[in-house]
């Protein structure tokens, strides 16, 4: 017991947590404004991919590394697009069209990158982005260590968070996009466009979804892989359930899994002799999913998610 209550309150352990918890600060703040909207988006897995290969793609082929970042954002903004098109004008079930933009998204990854490496047989490494040393902020007891010696890309998640809470709750434009999840048809009665806000919503959550992947490529890691999404976007799809469509919350879901999985890791040291490993693998899943449930119960969920609106029909 004194050992974990000594992980809990080091340093380490929660600058790792948020370093974990960044792909899904990113995944989880773009399923929110697909959502907010009224639209679930599926394709989160598959996009989280295409991020992932694009962003590292980019910057192997010299474009730098915020030009990946670009490149992750922009990939992910087509793909999104694609399911804002198929869901929103044309009214398509919302579950099918994201599971096919996953799968779609995911084998054209795969091909791209055996297109462009054929006779590779490991991937070749790029130069990712490197922790902070930010004067005075970095210095900080506690503070320091776990936030301001991150990378770039976990501080650009953080930001984001600021970003979208600012957006939803203090202009106009949150406000429409909150409504026109809510009440689509008094959106339209206000002379705005329904299937604009959607698809706007839509395609710049799947940009944010895709930087997820990027930051796997590009700032936990130095190369592409297959299989390294490795679920995580479904994660973000429950955590937007824990969070209630929150940006505040969505951050503290995406840290509560970090932290969940940083412990696992350290306690498979403690005690993985005794336990077998796949107990610690499985620890934060289940961990997350009890946290879903007890949050799931209050939530306030969009009023018109999943339901497709035409204009001129009531």
């Amino acid at each position: 017991m004194m050992d974990i209550l000594q992980i809990l309150l080091s340093e380490s352990f929660w600058a790792a947590s948020l370093r974990i918890a960044t792909p899904l600060i990113f995944g989880v703040l773009g399923a929110l404004l697909c959502e907010k909207s009224g639209v679930l988006n599926l394709g989160i897995e598959g996009i989280f991919v295409a991020g992932a290969m694009a962003g590292w793609l980019a910057v192997w082929a010299g474009a730098g590394l915020w030009g990946g970042v670009l490149v992750a954002a922009l990939a992910g903004g087509f793909f999104g697009l694609i399911h804002a098109i198929l869901t929103v004008p044309l009214g398509l079930s919302q579950h099918v069209s994201g599971l096919g933009v996953t799968l779609f998204a995911t084998s054209v990854s795969y091909f791209i990158y055996r297109t462009a490496l054929p006779n590779v047989s490991s991937p070749p490494r790029i130069e990712p982005f490197r922790a902070l040393d930010i004067p005075i902020l970095s210095d900080l007891p506690f503070v320091g260590p776990v936030i301001f010696q991150q990378t770039a890309m976990t501080m650009l998640a953080l930001f984001m968070v600021l970003v979208v809470w600012y957006v939803l709750n203090r202009t106009a434009l949150g406000v429409a996009l909150q409504a026109v999840g809510d009440n689509p048809d008094s959106v339209d009665a206000q002379g705005l466009s329904v299937y604009g806000l959607r698809i706007g919503a839509v395609v710049a959550g799947s940009s944010l979804m895709a930087l997820g992947g990027a930051f796997l490529t590009m700032s936990a890691f130095d190369a592409f892989f297959f299989g390294m999404v490795n679920g995580r976007g479904w994660i973000c799809i429950a955590l937007v359930i824990f969070a209630s469509w929150r940006p505040g919350k969505a951050l503290l879901g995406a840290l509560l899994f970090g932290a969940f999985d940083a412990l696992q890791v350290r306690l498979q040291t403690e005690v993985g002799a005794f336990v077998p490993g796949q107990v610690f693998l499985m620890a934060p899943y289940v961990l997350s999913i009890i946290a879903l449930v007890v949050a799931a119960r209050k939530a306030d969920y969009p009023r018109a998610l999943l339901h497709p609106w035409f204009k001129g029909q009531r």
